[in-house]
């Protein structure tokens, strides 16, 4: 009633009627969104994506995830390309945009790279495109800027464009060799990814036990390579605090109960120790994430099916949250590979290879670990990422 009074007050019948339009109109725009929209809402998705890597058509699988951060599968939905059927040996094959509206996934069988618009937890294909090299394993997103790492061949980084309607282009003079120099076999990368603030590279090289850095033009173009050695033997997986500590794992090529990881802080492009080689206790650790508060950091660990917790301190000094190095267990055989936290932080995720399981643990504030059970993914699954 009081609405139509203010209406007919001194407001013409013209106007009143134009102006019941425009709130119509917001009305629409607030329930529904506009259609320039309608990609937006990929950070509003609960979702958890694991790609199947199939050789004969690579999708990726969307599970929903609840509240308590268990899973309920969603859908798949084809890359357009071709997976390798097997383990790929890295971190970062399925990756998210900065702002979670696009998902980017390697084809390691098809030399592609390929592109979804996320909306909610359905995915739209929009873009596969060629990696620049052999054998995509691993990418990094940062703004519109996305890199793959090329393993086949010779090896390479290669850079990207990624525009508003979810297309790739490729960076001219982007393409850099590893620390080869693109001669001979590659020499076993295993990940890509920036640092938080953009301005540099960071790749892992499991044969020669060294970590390369890579300065970004404004342009987006990557410098050549700055070669550091690893504290450890076999540098593998690695993730950043939200200040810009590196933490890697070590592999120690699979010997028992030998892993170890380590922190770096950087210095002109070059690699400044923190901690290093700490002992995990523990057999193959490859992949390590870092909590979105940068609290605390954790190892999955192939050879032990186990994982292992850190303490990230305020220097960037890493110490184990368990003298036993055991947070978790992922089950006998299971051969834990890659892993992904939610946004909040409070759930853990990961994908094991030798029981094709995707395992939830809760995150307690003091860093412990509480599993929360698994759903079954296709056999040869690979790379794990959540929204």
């Amino acid at each position: 009633m009081q609405l139509s009074k203010y209406l007919s007050g001194t407001i013409s019948r013209k106007r009143k009627k134009t102006r019941i339009i425009a709130l119509f109109l917001l009305a629409t725009l607030i329930i529904f969104g506009g259609s320039s929209q309608v990609f937006a809402r990929g950070n509003e998705a609960n979702a958890v994506y694991v790609m199947n890597n199939n050789a004969d058509d690579n999708a990726v699988l969307v599970f929903e995830r609840a509240n308590d951060g268990t899973l309920a599968e969603a859908g798949s939905f084809s890359t357009g390309g071709l997976g390798s059927g097997g383990g790929l040996g890295s971190q970062g094959a399925l990756v998210l945009s900065d702002n979670g509206r696009w998902l980017f996934a390697v084809n390691a069988g098809s030399d592609e790279v390929s592109v979804f618009a996320v909306d909610g937890t359905s995915l739209h294909l929009t873009h596969t495109i060629a990696s620049g090299g052999d054998q995509p394993i691993s990418l990094t997103a940062h703004g519109n800027l996305l890199y793959v790492l090329n393993a086949g061949s010779g090896g390479n980084i290669t850079g990207f464009y990624l525009g508003r309607n979810g297309r790739l282009t490729a960076i001219p003079a982007s393409t850099q060799y590893l620390s080869n120099g693109g001669v001979g076999d590659a020499p076993g990368p295993a990940q890509i990814s920036f640092r938080p603030d953009g301005r540099q590279l960071v790749v892992t090289e499991k044969a020669t036990d060294q970590i390369l850095t890579f300065d970004v033009r404004r342009s987006g173009q990557a410098k050549p390579a700055v070669v550091n050695a690893s504290e450890g033997v076999t540098p593998f997986g690695f993730d950043f605090t939200p200040g810009g500590t590196l933490l890697v794992s070590e592999a120690f090529g699979g010997a028992a109960e030998a892993s170890t990881a380590s922190s770096y802080s950087f210095s002109h492009g070059q690699l400044e120790t923190i901690s290093s080689a700490v002992a995990t206790n523990q057999t193959a650790a490859c992949w390590l994430i870092v909590t979105p508060d940068g609290k605390y950091a954790y190892t999955t660990n192939t050879g032990s099916s186990t994982v292992t917790g850190f303490q990230v301190n305020p220097n960037g000094s890493i110490e184990l949250l368990n003298a036993s190095g055991v947070s978790g267990e992922t089950g006998d055989g299971s051969r834990p590979i890659d892993a992904i936290f939610s946004s909040n932080g409070q759930t853990l995720y990961v994908l094991s290879g030798g029981t094709s399981t995707v395992t939830a643990f809760h995150v307690a504030a003091d860093g412990s670990l509480t599993n929360l059970g698994n759903v079954s993914v296709p056999a040869g699954s690979v790379g794990v990422t959540a929204n």
